[in-house]
């Protein structure tokens, strides 16, 4: 079954394109786990705690990046195997892409090195299919404290970074789409909900996923 990785800036629109996908993929009678990077496991959802918390003392950029992976390669061993194996489709909101743009581009680490954590803890169990939805920084920033004044959502650790930083993790996303173009979708996330559902199921119409 297709595994799928759901990327962008923080407050793009993943969560709503996924639950959007989720829903057409289950009335169509197909089977889905939706998991979240970092996160879904228990010891990945401590993790994530720790990674995202504005307080106490931050972890430097390596660390950062093995807390990741850490929690990642629980998440493959624990819910994304498993649920292949079961002929189940696997949709997750975020994935190694984002520690390629947020740890190699945007804080500067070694792409290679970076590149090859990601493969030791997914080599089993590679994307089909990253879906990019991609906005300005400017929009990001604009939805972000939108957020925090209408829901009361406070802002994380990564979604207080600097301008800069979020234009590196623009960049780090951009070149991988460029990279691997034959696994990427980048979409124009600025589109209604319902334009960016039907642009990811034809997608998958395309590559003879669904009738």
């Amino acid at each position: 079954m297709p595994f799928v990785v759901f990327e962008g800036l923080d407050a793009s629109g993943k969560s709503t394109l996924i639950n959007k996908v989720r829903d057409s993929l289950e009335g169509a009678q197909h089977s889905c786990v939706f998991l979240r990077d970092p996160g879904t496991t228990a010891l990945g959802e401590k993790l994530r705690k720790i990674i995202l918390s504005t307080e106490g003392e931050a972890p430097v950029p390596r660390a950062e990046t093995l807390l990741y992976q850490a929690a990642r390669v629980q998440m493959v061993e624990k819910n994304i195997l498993p649920a292949l194996q079961q002929n189940q489709w696997v949709l997750c909101d975020r994935f190694y892409s984002s520690t390629v743009a947020f740890q190699a581009f945007a804080r500067g680490l070694n792409l290679d090195d970076i590149e090859h954590l990601n493969h030791f803890v997914a080599s089993d169990c590679e994307p089909d299919l990253f879906v990019f939805l991609d906005i300005s920084v400017d929009e990001s920033q604009r939805r972000k404290e939108n957020r925090a004044s209408d829901l009361g959502v406070a802002q994380d650790r990564m979604e207080k970074e600097a301008i800069s930083f979020q234009e590196k993790v623009r960049e780090g996303y951009l070149y991988q789409a460029r990279k691997h173009a034959q696994r990427w979708l980048v979409l124009d996330g600025t589109q209604p909900p319902e334009t960016l559902v039907t642009s990811v199921l034809d997608e998958m119409k395309r590559r003879q996923w669904l009738g």
